[in-house]
This record gives C-alpha cells, structure tokens and sequence, in this order.
C-alpha cells in the first residue's frame, strides 16, 4: 500500500466505462449509505427524483447489431464549478482537497446551482423524505437527513473520509491508498469506479488518470472536473483505433 506526501490529499475518482455493466450497485449503495430519500411511482412520474450517481444508457449501431453502453454520472466535483459562484449564501464551496462542499443547513433553496451545473447532478427536495416503518433503522447516523426545500448532491462519501482520516491519525500512520472507498465504489462488482488521492503518485487513482483512454466529461466547457473517465476499448476496431 503507498503512501500519501504531508500536503493535504486531493480525492478524485476514475470511472472506466470498459468495466461497467449498467448494475446499478453503485445508484443502491449511495442510496443506502446516503440517507438518499426513495424515488417512488409518483415522484418519478412527476420527474422528481433523486439520485446522485445515475448511470447513463445509450445505444450504438443498427439492429440486429446494436450494442448498450453504460456512463455512471455523479458530481464532478469540479475545480472551477459553475454551481458556486452563483449561490447567494454561499453554501456550496470548493474545500482544498478537491471536493465541491454542500452545507445543507446554509442553503435557501434557490435552485441557481442546479440551473447552472451543465452535468444534471443537483437535486432539490421537493418533499419532506419519508421512509416506511421497516427501513427506519436502515439510516446511516453519519448523514443527516436532508429536509424539504434545499439541494443535495454527491460528496464523495465525506463521512467515509472524515472517518477514515480520524482512523489514520489515532493508529499513528499516514493515510494510504485504499484506505477511504466511498459507497459506490465499494459495491461495484466490476471496479469501475476507483476513488482515491490524486497528490498520491503511487495510488491506483493517480496512475489510471494517466491511461491514454483518460477524458473529462463536457471538457471544452472549462470546469476541470474531478472526475475522470477512460474510454470504453473496442475489440473491433482496427489495430490503432481501439478506443471508443
């Protein structure tokens, strides 16, 4: 296991789109881990529904050979966001290890963080979340319950990292890579979704995001985001060519 340098880490995440099948493990285990309120029929027929990672399905060629591909899409976490500087009361910020913050107890509501994220990534809690009797007890203590009227979005997990960090520093050691897996990553049956610290030169993160099949999704749009994808390989193409 490597190591992190003294300077503060930078979390970042890869997701390779070779790896994913389209499961959706990764939408139940940030649900669960989440206290991410349930979509149900009336919500998602009214388009309400929250998810903070989705995965996006599109198809390629004409039938009989078409094939399905899949795209987990969550908070970019980007370094210069367009969500941020458009909130009046300031309740989403960029921390100094690459995060993009929401401090639910700030936000008002306004929804001009949404309108201005070009990834679809920011929800608003239209209702009050409810849960039946039997999934009470399956709320995580570690994330508060987002109540009706502000906007939620993916955070990489922080508890996982604020806990994982406390861990690191009462066992007396350095942060190493593997230490903070964030929900989705963890319930990916395929790991496709790798999380870790970018400042790290010898973490599984930092040496996928030098693939040559590495991009950023809407890159040409200036957010430097945080989240890294490698192209889906094409065992058909010609010699050369062999990615998407």
């Amino acid at each position: 296991m490597t190591t992190q340098h003294a300077q503060s880490p930078k979390w970042s995440m890869v997701v390779d789109a070779d790896r994913c099948t389209g499961c959706q493990a990764c939408v139940v285990a940030c649900q669960a881990e989440n206290n991410v309120p349930l979509n149900t029929d009336d919500i998602f027929k009214q388009k309400r529904a929250i998810e903070w990672i989705r995965i996006e399905r599109y198809w390629e060629g004409e039938y009989p050979n078409i094939k399905a591909r899949f795209l987990p899409v969550l908070c970019q976490h980007c370094e210069n966001a367009p969500c941020e500087p458009v909130c009046p009361v300031y309740a989403t910020y960029h921390n100094d290890q690459g995060m993009n913050v929401q401090i639910y107890n700030r936000c008002i509501g306004t929804r001009y963080c949404a309108n201005n994220c070009p990834y679809n990534v920011r929800f608003f809690n239209f209702w009050e979340p409810v849960w039946p009797e039997s999934l009470r007890n399956q709320l995580n203590p570690d994330v508060t319950v987002r109540s009706r009227g502000i906007m939620e979005k993916c955070s990489f997990c922080i508890q996982r990292i604020r806990a994982g960090t406390r861990r690191v520093k009462k066992e007396g050691r350095a942060l190493a890579d593997g230490d903070v897996v964030p929900a989705c990553a963890q319930a990916c049956p395929t790991d496709a979704l790798v999380f870790g610290n970018m400042h790290d030169a010898g973490s599984r993160v930092r040496k996928m995001s030098e693939d040559k099949r590495h991009y950023r999704l809407l890159e040409r749009s200036g957010t430097d985001p945080n989240v890294i994808y490698l192209k889906r390989v094409d065992p058909t193409a010609t010699e050369g060519a062999g990615h998407e």
